[in-house]
């Protein structure tokens, strides 16, 4: 299991996040999260948003840490990045079982 961390550098509510993705699936970065006990609401489109507190943290459990250039890059080459839909809303929000509207690599692939 490869997941993959951008620097905390993305400003939102009074602090730094970071992106956490995987190049595999949404399951498999799900599957990371749970076992640290990041919350499903932190899960935005095709990533989880990681307070700049968690990410050495997330770090030692095994996330690689890349540029944010290269998260982008990960998401496309996998087929897993969710853009937002039309006005800013995220059509594709995770409902909180892993079934946005976007399937992974994994499950179109079946």
């Amino acid at each position: 299991m490869t997941v993959y961390i951008d620097p905390p550098t993305w400003p939102g509510h009074g602090r730094l996040w970071s992106h956490l993705v995987s190049d595999v699936s949404y399951d498999e970065l799900h599957a990371f999260a749970d076992r640290l006990g990041i919350p499903r609401r932190a899960f935005e489109r095709d990533h989880y948003d990681i307070p700049e507190h968690r990410y050495a943290e997330v770090v030692r459990a095994g996330a690689v840490r890349v540029s944010s250039r290269e998260v982008v890059r990960l998401l496309n080459g996998a087929g897993l990045r969710r853009r937002k839909g039309r006005g800013g809303r995220d059509e594709s929000r995770d409902d909180g079982r892993g079934e946005g509207r976007a399937q992974s690599r994994d499950a179109r692939s079946s």
